[in-house]
């Protein structure tokens, strides 16, 4: 089966949420993520997981099979920098191999490859950006 993107509706049993996402196929209940789940932090970019369908016809994970092989990290943009600002650091870590993704208009998801060459904090340093970075406890 050549691997291709699908929608899938994917319901999370712990938050009793069910959002739509776009994920690569893999087999027929084996899935890669392909962007960044905003709900479930453990669906990054990359993660591999299988599903089976629930009675509602949803897919339900029944395990994660293969961790993702990006660092994941969420920031809240500021008001008092324009998008524009944001665009600078964004198309130099695209460039670079980093994943980057705006949701909600004031969220950022960035996925940093684990060999990332330059230290994405010194980045946001050098281009005086000041980002509060939104972490799990």
């Amino acid at each position: 089966m050549a691997n291709k993107e699908v929608e899938i509706r994917l319901y999370d049993k712990r938050e009793k949420l069910t959002a739509t996402l776009y994920v690569e196929q893999l087999a027929e209940n084996k899935f890669r993520m392909t962007e960044n789940d905003i709900f479930n932090c453990r669906l990054t970019k990359g993660t591999e997981f299988e599903t089976r369908l629930n009675n509602e016809g949803n897919h339900e994970i029944i395990r994660i099979t293969k961790d993702s092989g990006y660092i994941t990290r969420r920031f809240f943009l500021s008001p008092e920098y324009k998008e524009s600002d944001y665009r600078v650091l964004g198309d130099e870590l695209v460039k670079r191999g980093v994943f980057w993704q705006v949701d909600f208009g004031g969220i950022v998801t960035v996925n940093i490859p684990k060999d990332f060459e330059f230290d994405v904090d010194q980045v946001m340093k050098d281009l005086d950006l000041k980002l509060t970075e939104i972490v799990d406890e």
